[in-house]
């Protein structure tokens, strides 16, 4: 159902980005419409065509639009606007509402849609205010001008989605802390998910009630935001196509968002093209790892990620079970992350040997575009317009598999449990 509804969203999107009056010259090819509206509702941000040029106002509000329906989720989209009409959900609709926002609890369903619609509501509303008054007092855009600047972004930013307004992204901001800073606080509150928000908001003060996933998630965040800050901070200091011409606090600046921007909301600040190979490769591991789970962002999670770090450090210890923060893991979460996390690994490296060898471009490009589909990250090294049409395609697959894939699998996975009447007798085989 959730992926119905998904499928549903980018038909629609797609006509209506085929008439003549979301473009500003001509009609858009059935594949633009297509790629755009997949992009959107996927909230990933790759394009095919210069947003702010070739779609007219009214294109970009559908764009807007999508981003928002993709990144609240079909179906907790619809579930809400059920809760409002008959003020109760069923027992299906509970489940699927259930399945979009991760939580584990059918009871509390209707309260966390609420919730993760005021939330929305309450942070896109906060950025558009600052973000409006920033490009109306700092660059002088007339009101209206500004007010559908700072909507627009602030709907992308939330709902990591990465597409702007700009031809070259935020280059233009890269040192400006009152367009960047709101921005990357949007899109880390969207992507580190909406339980881990409410109970943070509930149990700020009191750690120690916080559960495990929360505890995981905040951890691995707090970790990955600084490294990949410091990260692109020292790859591309000296880089005179990047970090090179700014001085010391724009340098700071320009890397702290390029090393959270990947997690996964698409924006940049400085010229991705202009990197060194080995600042793609690192920015490739962070959108493959992504953002939190219930959130917007994308790839394979922190949990998982983090999951699979205290698999390695158990083994290593030579522990029997997996403990996290003096919690037994279970060993189906334990296996249900692995299984995401290995079926991840294989959808990218499959689309990156079909791409290499079918496509002009140089290996590190071809990983760093297939990984930012799958991720629903949104940056590119350039080469998005480029690719044939059957590599756009399969660019769109990556992302509705990115999208839906992590989030459906890993439910799907947790609603499978069931007690098995034997077991089989035990072996063992040579690993290493």
């Amino acid at each position: 159902m959730v992926a119905l509804g998904f499928v549903a969203g980018i038909a629609v999107g797609t006509l209506l980005l085929l008439l003549p009056v979301a473009t500003t010259g001509e009609h858009a090819s059935f594949l633009e419409a297509f790629f755009t509206a997949v992009s959107a509702i996927c909230v990933t941000g790759l394009i095919v065509v210069d947003t702010p040029e070739y779609w007219s106002g009214f294109g970009q509000a559908v764009i807007a639009v999508l981003i928002q329906i993709g990144g609240f989720g079909v179906m907790t989209m619809a579930s809400v606007l059920g809760l409002m009409i008959s003020r109760r959900l069923g027992l299906q609709t509970r489940r699927v509402a259930a399945a979009s926002t991760r939580t584990l609890s059918l009871g509390d369903v209707a309260s966390l849609l609420l919730t993760v619609l005021r939330t929305t509501i309450i942070l896109e509303a906060a950025v558009t205010v600052i973000l409006t008054a920033r490009w109306m007092i700092g660059y002088g855009e007339p009101f209206g001008r500004a007010l559908w600047l700072g909507l627009f972004h602030a709907i992308s930013a939330f709902n990591n989605a990465g597409f702007a307004l700009y031809s070259d992204s935020l280059m233009g901001f890269a040192t400006d802390p009152w367009i960047c800073v709101p921005i990357m606080l949007a899109f880390v509150l969207g992507g580190i998910g909406f339980p881990v928000l409410i109970e943070l908001y509930r149990h700020l003060r009191t750690p120690r009630r916080w559960t495990l996933h929360t505890k995981i998630t905040v951890l691995a965040t707090a970790v990955l935001v600084p490294a990949g800050t410091l990260f692109v901070l020292v790859a591309e200091w000296n880089n005179p196509g990047t970090l090179g011409p700014l001085d010391g606090p724009g340098k700071v600046l320009a890397a702290l968002f390029q090393g959270v921007t990947p997690r996964t909301a698409g924006f940049n600040s400085v010229d991705i093209g202009q990197m060194n190979t080995g600042t793609w490769l690192g920015l490739d591991v962070l959108m493959f790892i992504g953002g939190g789970s219930g959130g917007t962002a994308g790839g394979i999670k922190v949990t998982t990620f983090a999951l699979l770090g205290f698999v390695i450090w158990a083994e290593l210890r030579g522990d029997r079970d997996v403990a996290a923060f003096h919690r037994r893991v279970p060993p189906r979460t334990v296996r249900e992350a692995v299984t995401v996390a290995l079926l991840a690994v294989a959808a990218v490296m499959g689309s990156t040997i079909v791409l290499a060898m079918s496509s002009p471009f140089d290996l590190d490009q071809i990983l760093f575009e297939v990984i930012s589909a799958f991720g629903t990250v949104g940056l590119s090294t350039g080469i998005t317009a480029d690719l044939a049409p059957g590599h756009q395609v399969l660019l769109c697959v990556l992302m509705f598999l990115g999208r839906l894939g992590p989030i459906t699998l890993g439910t799907a996975l947790a609603m499978r449990s069931h007690q098995q009447a034997f077991r089989y007798p035990e072996s063992t085989a040579v690993i290493g």
